[in-house]
């Protein structure tokens, strides 16, 4: 398969590098699948996962003899836990709780919360110094950043925690934008 490299042996090195980059990047992304349940996506990333580190692996056995190679090898697992790390924060996959506490009117922000489709519950609490209201909403992580815009335009002073939850059921979210809508112009 690789009988190439007994010409080009610069190639060796290199070939190793990127691989382990694509391994390790899918290994991130299955753990993360797995402590989410996805239970047909861990799988089948698992499987190419494994298939491209038992070809990068023989390849560094049978034709590895020198201290660039693994050198390589290190290099490309430390890039593609850095590139892993980038792939799951661009997907932004999973469901999150992020709760506000507020010494504003929480019942405004519930509002604002409601006007963008989120959904969400306000309790009133006793805090350090003062009365607070406590705001909760869960949402898909993509969402994350428009709602802490809407957080931070209601009170900048606004204290919020982000949670990692694992499963939602009921409740009101924000509705799914369909993928051939995204398509259709003037929908």
């Amino acid at each position: 398969m690789f009988d190439f490299l007994d010409t080009y042996p610069f190639w060796l090195p290199i070939i190793i590098f990127f691989g382990r980059i694509v391994d390790v990047s899918l290994g991130t992304l299955r753990i993360i699948f797995v402590s989410k349940g996805e239970r047909l996506k861990a799988p089948i990333i698992g499987f190419f996962e494994i298939l491209i580190w038992v070809v990068i692996i023989s390849q560094v056995f049978s034709r590895a003899n020198d201290m660039v190679t693994y050198l390589s090898y290190a290099a490309g697992y430390a890039a593609g836990n850095y590139v892993g790390i980038l792939i799951e924060k661009r997907i932004a996959f999973g469901v999150i709780l992020c709760r506000v506490y507020t010494n504003k009117s929480g019942s405004k922000l519930l509002k604002l919360f409601t006007l963008n489709g989120f959904g969400a519950t306000m309790t009133h609490g006793t805090g350090s110094v003062n009365e607070v209201d406590i705001i909760e909403t869960i949402l898909e992580r993509k969402h994350l950043k428009r709602v802490s815009n809407i957080v931070l335009e209601f009170d900048k002073d606004a204290f919020y925690v982000i949670e990692d939850i694992r499963t939602r059921s009921r409740g009101v979210f924000p509705k799914s934008q369909n993928l051939l809508k995204r398509w259709r112009p003037g929908k």
